[in-house]
């Protein structure tokens, strides 16, 4: 048996510059982190030769070909396993539509799952990679590179889309206690709605050229947050966030709403400093940047909403069960 943890992201600055059809020109770039919420992957033999697959359903086939869960079906080929296996996924948070990067987090910890199984060493740039050419060339799915590389590398993350293809990660220079403070300043609340990503995120694919400039200001805001990190200018972190927030919602007209908006002007005008809706939009969580002793209000003024407690996590996909026979 094999069971791997995947962490799940949020991400600072940059979202959207990671897609192909902006990089290509300059380069893209984001500050995202990995936390300490997961997405675990158990795999282990069958002896009848099956192929059983558990999520929100479960299903059991002959043949790789009969797998209807697309990224479980993929990352079997793209491995080499084709029977005799049983492969069940589960999540800390409500897995599809939270932003958080949950699907590409999937896809790396199955890669991870399946490769330990076989007894396979995998780099985290091969699993980032191999997980990109599932999800963006084979699955055709309109996303960008930052979730897969940020699940596989882990910490605290500049990562650069260069126009060659390949990808740049960095750690950000922190101290412990910077990151610790940096973790304290941050909150998550659930909007209770979740939505497919892949139609915000098509529309947003769609506008790319039209959106230019300001993918260009959305990028160079990444470099700022980078070095407001650096130098441990934490509300200046959350300044630039809502900057971006205002920058993306100009990305498509799906990535807020009415329900979206008030929430926000609700948590800013209680003492947040920033923030944004994680992921594409439209739902999911909120993040916001608030300093501890404006949290409270910010907690009241939110009234019902559920907060998801969180910390940075300095690990990306990891193997913690390797009982292989």
């Amino acid at each position: 048996m094999i069971i791997t943890q995947t962490p799940l992201r949020i991400s600072f600055a940059g979202g959207g510059t990671d897609f192909q059809g902006y990089y290509s020109r300059a380069g893209g770039c984001v500050v995202s982190t990995a936390i300490d919420k997961y997405i675990y992957v158990i795999v282990k033999e069958r002896f009848d030769g099956k192929i059983r697959v558990g999520y929100s359903r479960t299903e059991m086939v002959d043949t790789v070909a009969e797998i209807e869960h697309e990224l479980v079906r993929e990352a079997m080929r793209r491995v080499g396993i084709d029977g005799g296996i049983e492969i069940s996924t589960m999540a800390d948070i409500p897995s599809e539509g939270s932003g958080l990067g949950s699907s590409s987090s999937v896809t790396v910890g199955l890669l991870h799952a399946l490769y330990a199984y076989k007894g396979c060493l995998v780099t985290p740039e091969t699993l980032a990679s191999e997980a990109c050419r599932i999800e963006i060339d084979i699955l055709g799915k309109p996303i960008g590179k930052q979730d897969q590389y940020i699940a596989a590398f882990g910490g605290l993350r500049r990562i650069e889309f260069n126009p060659d293809d390949s990808v740049t990660v960095a750690s950000v220079p922190m101290s412990e206690e910077k990151r610790r403070r940096l973790s304290e300043n941050l909150l998550l609340f659930y909007t209770g709605v979740t939505r497919k990503a892949d139609n915000i995120l098509s529309k947003q694919k769609e506008n790319i050229t039209a959106s230019l400039p300001t993918l260009d200001l959305m990028k160079t805001q990444a470099c700022e947050v980078y070095e407001a990190l650096t130098n441990c200018n934490m509300n200046r972190v959350g300044r630039i966030m809502d900057t971006g927030w205002k920058l993306k919602r100009q990305l498509t007209d799906k990535i807020s709403n009415q329900t979206i908006d008030t929430l926000y002007e609700t948590a800013m005008d209680a003492g947040a400093i920033g923030g944004k809706i994680a992921g594409a939009g439209g739902g999911g969580f909120l993040l916001l940047y608030c300093p501890p002793d404006r949290q409270g209000a910010v907690r009241g003024a939110l009234g019902e909403m559920k907060e998801l407690p969180f910390a940075l996590e300095r690990d990306g996909t990891k193997v913690i069960l390797n009982a292989r026979r």
